[in-house]
């Protein structure tokens, strides 16, 4: 037996529900993300694409004799240092900068030493502009990612030792 819709769980979408699938899908196509998900008020809405990168871009003769090889070291490494204990994973999907404008100086550098709850950058997600607090006090020790850099939730952005 179908269940019927009734008015309290109406399934079809409302006009609010319509604006957030266009500015998800804007998101995607402005950080170049391939899928994105958010649950708000009980809604789950998972907007994603299809790219097939693979077929358009003619493989290297290095990459067509070894494929697993060559990707497995970048695997290995960007999964060793998310599980790195001083790693700063990003606490959402976005795009990073590294200073609160273009031409500005960096909240922090490799060697600086930071405090807890010190801004170490910005991600913007949904034309928000949100800082990122140090969540312990150190030195930096690495800088994961290039300025203006599409992240996702929980890629390490960052090494704080």
């Amino acid at each position: 037996m179908a269940r019927q819709p009734d008015d309290k769980t109406d399934a079809t979408f409302k006009s609010d529900d319509s604006a957030l699938i266009r500015e998800l899908a804007l998101l995607l196509d402005e950080t170049s993300l391939t899928e994105i998900e958010i649950e708000r008020a009980g809604l789950r809405v998972r907007v994603a694409r299809n790219v097939s990168i693979a077929a358009s871009v003619p493989p290297s003769p290095q990459a067509a004799a070894s494929p697993s090889a060559a990707a497995a070291p970048a695997v290995a490494g960007e999964q060793d240092l998310a599980n790195h204990p001083g790693a700063v994973p990003s606490p959402m999907v976005g795009t990073a900068y590294r200073a609160s404008e273009p031409g500005a100086k960096p909240f922090i550098d490799v060697g600086a030493k930071v405090s807890v709850g010190q801004t170490l950058l910005i991600i913007e997600a949904m034309k928000t502009m949100n800082q990122i607090p140090s969540p312990r006090a150190g030195t930096v020790m690495q800088i994961l990612f290039e300025d203006g850099q599409p992240v996702e939730f929980g890629e390490p952005l960052m090494i704080i030792e």
